[in-house]
């Protein structure tokens, strides 16, 4: 591979070409666990949050959901909900083939798509969720799918939506990619691993700011939006429609 270069957790990249694909997949749930600071309590925060939006028959999309591990705890943390059923989605099919090999059969009341957001037909459901998906769509095609995934709600249903966020100015955006080093440091990554990673993500990865997300879910229609986690760059939100 030309300019092969290693990310780390035998992950390999090239420069803005990161892959969800591939062998990617196999090393994913315990890359993005030691790279994203707060990973598992944001799955623990958003299957605790979902319980006030789940009912008997409700619809529950994640979007983006990679592996299947949240789409499974959902199904968990809403086992006494008769009738729901829990859906993921994402554009590789690698992800999926994953998610069905290992989860998808376990437990009748979850399926997993392969399916690109801006095509796939979405059902009415009482809650979506987007955890660190949506930093990865371009931001052309952004607040068309909030807006497609607000028009998916039914009233009273919410979105739980989890982004790397960007800081309002440069002086705070420098301090926190610095903490953010010192983090990915302290995992036991090396330099290289961190610079490959981040030269791969050129082109891929484009935050929003705090207040960016936050105007996209406005337009789209949300008004009652809080955020729920905080963590450096690492940000979730609660809208609800």
């Amino acid at each position: 591979m030309k300019n092969k270069k290693i990310a780390g957790d035998n992950i390999n990249t090239q420069d803005s070409n990161w892959k969800f694909s591939g062998e990617t997949v196999v090393n994913f749930n315990e890359h993005v666990k030691k790279s994203v600071p707060l990973y598992i309590k944001g799955h623990e925060l958003t299957c605790n949050l979902s319980k006030f939006f789940v009912k008997n028959d409700s619809i529950v999309y994640e979007i983006g959901c990679s592996t299947g591990v949240l789409t499974n705890k959902l199904s968990d943390a809403n086992n006494l909900k008769s009738n729901a059923q829990f859906i993921g989605i994402d554009v590789e099919k690698d992800m999926i083939n994953y998610a069905n090999l290992n989860l998808a059969d376990n437990k009748k009341n979850i399926s997993f798509k392969h399916a690109n957001i801006n095509s796939v037909k979405l059902k009415k459901s009482d809650l979506v969720v987007c955890y660190y998906t949506i930093q990865f769509i371009s931001p052309s095609e952004r607040q068309q799918v909030i807006d497609k995934l607000f028009e998916s709600l039914n009233w009273g249903g919410a979105l739980i939506m989890f982004e790397k966020v960007r800081a309002p100015d440069a002086r705070f955006q420098d301090i926190i990619n610095t903490l953010y080093l010192n983090y990915k440091l302290d995992q036991g990554y090396s330099g290289e691993n961190i610079i490959s990673k981040m030269m791969s993500l050129k082109g891929i990865l484009e935050p929003f700011s705090t207040q960016g997300n936050i105007d996209l879910l406005k337009r789209a229609g949300f008004e009652d939006i809080v955020s729920i986690q905080k963590y450096l760059s690492f940000e979730g939100f609660l809208a609800i429609k």
